[in-house]
């Protein structure tokens, strides 16, 4: 598929509406902390909220914060690290948990441990979760509209193309500029990824702290573009803040086109809930006034 790129001449109300409609219902990233059960007092009733995997804490950490979730009435959808499952019998305990709480999503990345289980990558765990009978209703993986820091750009669309037959959908990972993700989505159209696009975006956090977390991830030069272009800082925050306002105003021209098949969007909010659900309510309020 040939997408035709198209210049971003304001948000129109039509457009507005798309982006808004993304805006009501993001899914919340949360670390899981020791601090992080207070964070979920800070979400709107009923959120939607994503908990990542880290290797400082047990995937089991992961699923705990994930029920404490839903034992609130938000929808919880707990991160699978692959490097973090041990094996197979792992994995079976923790699909079983998961089922019998009532977790019937999740998101499977590789992951960063030092010392590796069983799997050696996202793809050999989605196709474990597949011989044990897939039970999940709905699976996200992660993209990188700017590549990856270890793996080449060949390697990363086979497997983004491999991992279609087991995902939902694909959620992209940090970046800062409108055009990469847009000229990536063509990409990705054009070679046959057909995956819908939730689109991942810091909330509100410093920019010293996200210049640094571009660097360990590999995308640098998009926090440099971030660094230079004062305009991609959050409407009404205080300097040296970023908010997702013209990222995603830069998107709006893409937002609602089925070529494109931009589905939701994923906020990392680093914990930093009440600051984020903040500025979601402010551009909300923003969007209601195009």
């Amino acid at each position: 598929m040939v997408l035709k790129k198209r210049e971003t001449d304001g948000l129109d109300p039509e457009r507005a509406a798309a982006l808004r409609r993304l805006v009501a219902a993001p899914k919340f990233e949360l670390i899981p902390l020791t601090s992080a059960g207070a964070q979920l007092e800070a979400l709107p009733p009923g959120a939607t909220v994503t908990v990542t995997a880290s290797p400082s804490h047990s995937l089991e950490a992961t699923l705990d914060l994930a029920v404490d979730a839903q034992a609130m009435g938000h929808a919880a959808i707990p991160h699978l690290s692959a490097h973090m499952v041990r094996d197979r019998a792992h994995l079976d305990d923790l699909l079983h948990r998961m089922r019998d709480e009532g977790l019937r999503r999740t998101f499977v990345v590789g992951g960063d441990a030092k010392h590796p289980g069983a799997y050696r990558d996202g793809l050999s765990l989605l196709r474990a979760i597949e011989e044990a009978g897939r039970p999940l209703d709905e699976i996200g993986v992660p993209s990188y509209p700017e590549g990856h820091a270890e793996i080449d750009d060949a390697r990363l669309l086979e497997v983004l193309l491999e991992k279609q037959a087991y995902a939902s959908y694909m959620t992209t990972q940090m970046c800062f500029r409108p055009d990469a993700i847009v000229a990536w989505i063509e990409r990705m159209r054009g070679a046959g990824v057909a995956l819908p696009v939730h689109i991942g975006t810091p909330g509100v956090a410093e920019l010293r702290k996200l210049m640094a977390i571009s660097a360990r991830i590999g995308v640098a030069d998009s926090a440099r573009y971030l660094k230079k272009n004062k305009r991609m800082v959050g409407h009404l925050l205080s300097p040296g803040r970023f908010g997702p306002d013209a990222l995603l105003e830069g998107l709006g021209p893409w937002i609602g086109d089925p070529a494109y098949d931009i589905r939701a969007l994923h906020v990392f909010t680093f914990n930093q809930v009440e600051a984020t659900v903040d500025w979601q309510r402010r551009m909300l309020a923003e969007l209601d006034a195009v």
